[in-house]
């Protein structure tokens, strides 16, 4: 009879337990339905292929010209041989050594120039000229982009070498480059302004939409 009593009393004690501690079907059900998480999985997801999504967008946005850069360096090797000619010449008619531990600055200052040669350079330096301050920001403006395929970050580590080939320049030069330098060299951090500046709003444009 103990035994039979322990056990009734046992029996007894863990139903009364469940039917206290139960929660019905229907609240069972609608508590999963507010803490499931596979809403957030959902947003996460399509978050995912949005940002993938733009990647490939950016990737086939900015591509790089490799026959606009090998066009750009083909204009520009000959242009640059067409100054080596004309600085050949005047080192065979100074009849002087070139000596780039002097500095490039005080060898010019000294040389002697022909009236033909002087026509040429001035021409050359005029401001419609290929040396002038338009077309020489332009092309250095291009070939930076060309390169980069335009985009902007890239664009950014092509300002930065553009400064450091400026120092270089002023370096080799001996002294403060000529102002002709110094307003190519603004010319050419406005085209980077600007361009910046345009990817910003264009960025910005298609985030709106």
């Amino acid at each position: 009879m103990s035994v039979n009593g322990i056990t009734s009393s046992g029996t007894l004690y863990d139903s009364a337990s469940y039917v206290k501690n139960s929660t019905p079907v229907a609240e069972t059900e609608e508590a999963t339905k507010k803490t499931s998480p596979i809403d957030g999985v959902a947003a996460v997801y399509e978050s995912s292929d949005e940002a993938m999504k733009a990647a490939e967008e950016a990737r086939e946005k900015y591509v790089p010209n490799p026959e606009l850069v090998e066009k750009l360096k083909a204009d520009a090797d000959a242009r640059i041989q067409q100054l080596q000619d004309i600085v050949n010449k005047l080192l065979t008619k100074q009849g002087n050594t070139y000596n780039v531990a002097e500095g490039l600055k005080s060898f010019y200052e000294n040389l002697e120039v022909d009236p033909e040669t002087k026509a040429q350079a001035q021409k050359d330096i005029a401001e419609d000229g290929y040396w002038g301050v338009q077309q020489t920001s332009e092309r250095i403006f291009d070939f930076a982009k060309a390169l980069t395929g335009g985009d902007p970050e890239k664009m950014e580590e092509m300002r930065e070498a553009f400064e450091k080939g400026f120092k270089q320049a002023t370096k080799a030069w001996g002294d403060e480059l000529p102002d002709i330098c110094k307003q190519t060299k603004e010319a050419v951090n406005k085209l980077f302004d600007d361009y910046a500046a345009s990817t910003k709003t264009s960025a910005s444009a298609e985030t709106e939409a």
